[in-house]
């Protein structure tokens, strides 16, 4: 059924000539990074994100949301890209690939040398203080809290930094969502790649470029609520799958 299903999804991405890819939590689980909702190993298993990740709490008590974050931030600013990053990338340098619209803030499409990358959910490279608005370059304050303990604050006024990742009770960034939308909407072909498609409102943007006449292909471990919609789907490794995929387009 597997191969079927790689034949399948070869088949339509070789026909298509504008495709698009969203990508979730589940690409970079490889990379050591963990998710948010497996069980057992999923962030919000071990806390409750209305505490210490929404806006409401930042603003209250930046050191519990510090606390929460500094083992993830470890870890993203440590981790690789893996193989299906880079397969991304050599998608995108055949042509095919236009953009990346992902979920995720560590940053490893970048790294693995995309070009076209929409974050939708923000990303650790800025921070902005939460008083007087003034952004300012990450590294250098995530860098010292993690060697020193020394929690982000404006070098100006003093208040708190915030990292521009999204928080519960914001505003997705709006620059980010329009144009993700805009690729949606030209699209021919939507690649999901570990993504459980539950948070809204990336989980639309299948839907969205679906009703605009492009086919769905759905690589993901787990099931999601479009699996009875796409065209294909296949509950694989993306590790194991997304090279599979990126090599049929190389040899056309």
């Amino acid at each position: 059924m597997l191969t079927e299903s790689l034949q399948t999804a070869t088949h339509l991405l070789r026909r298509a000539r504008y495709i698009v890819a969203l990508t979730g939590a589940g690409i970079s689980t490889r990379s050591g990074i963990p998710d948010f909702r497996s069980p057992h190993s999923g962030l919000w298993e071990q806390s409750n994100p209305a505490d210490v990740a929404s806006l409401y709490g930042f603003k209250h008590q930046p050191e519990r949301f510090y606390n929460w974050i500094r083992p993830l931030a470890y870890t993203i600013l440590n981790a690789r890209p893996n193989p299906a990053h880079l397969a991304l990338t050599r998608m995108e340098n055949t042509g095919r690939l236009k953009s990346i619209i992902t979920q995720n803030i560590d940053d490893l499409h970048q790294r693995a040398g995309s070009k076209n990358v929409y974050e939708v959910h923000g990303h650790l490279r800025e921070m902005t203080c939460i008083h007087c608005f003034q952004l300012f370059p990450a590294e250098p304050y995530i860098t010292r809290y993690l060697e020193k303990d020394i929690l982000p604050h404006c070098p100006d006024c003093g208040d708190a930094l915030k990292p521009n990742v999204i928080l519960f009770g914001e505003q997705l960034p709006a620059q980010a969502l329009i144009a993700a939308r805009r690729e949606v909407r030209r699209c021919d072909a939507m690649l999901v790649v570990g993504s459980s498609l539950e948070v809204y409102p990336a989980a639309d943007l299948p839907y969205m470029a679906q009703q605009a006449g492009a086919v769905v292909i759905i690589v993901n471990l787990g099931p999601t609520p479009m699996d009875t919609r796409a065209e294909v789907v296949i509950h694989g490794d993306v590790v194991d799958v997304l090279p599979r995929l990126a090599a049929t387009l190389e040899s056309d």
